[in-house]
């Protein structure tokens, strides 16, 4: 169990990008603590393990139970089963890097019924957005200009002005978009 906690300690220590020295300051025990548990020389009790988890913070139960397979780095990969649908009734919106941390960058697959529009109100938000229609035809309005794209055509525009998708053809239509603010 000993191996198990020093292998388990110094990789939540150097996760969270901490010293031995910072980690033993927050716990508020020495740093030859530390190193003597990661070096595997010392076994703590659990109440001196208990108090060094309050410097990550961690309980025990998360320090003995969390995978240490997990990769260093997340994914930059999203099977279709990975893409929640944040959209409603006959408009899906397939959200590209779901789940993770400090995403910038709203990327959708956007898919509407014949007939389906982003709704009566017109869309407005801070950012900027760019997409492609991928298949079908779908009715852009941004402010007080409309057009109807085909496969192949874009669009890209400030955010903050009035918009509103709208598939005016008889076949489903297909976007891939890009807004630059992550606000789903």
């Amino acid at each position: 169990m000993s191996v198990e906690v020093s292998t388990r300690l110094r990789f939540l220590r150097e996760k969270h990008g901490l010293s031995q020295r910072e980690l033993a300051k927050r716990a508020g025990v020495t740093n030859s603590t530390i190193s003597l548990i990661e070096q595997n020389r010392v076994s703590p009790s659990v109440s001196s393990l208990k108090k060094v988890l309050e410097g990550l913070p961690m309980t025990l139960a998360e320090f003995f139970t969390f995978d240490l397979e997990q990769p260093a780095q997340p994914s930059p990969f999203f099977s279709r089963d990975e893409m929640p649908d944040i959209g409603g009734d006959d408009v899906a919106f397939f959200l590209v890097g779901h789940g993770l941390k400090n995403r910038q960058i709203t990327m959708l697959r956007e898919i509407y019924e014949p007939g389906s529009d982003t709704g009566a109100e017109m869309l407005k938000h801070e950012g900027q957005e760019c997409g492609v229609v991928v298949r079908g035809e779908i009715e852009l309005t941004v402010g007080n200009q409309s057009r109807i794209l085909s496969p192949g055509d874009g669009y890209y525009f400030e955010s903050n002005q009035p918009h509103r998708f709208r598939n005016i053809g008889h076949e489903e239509a297909e976007i891939v978009s890009a807004n630059s603010l992550p606000n789903f």
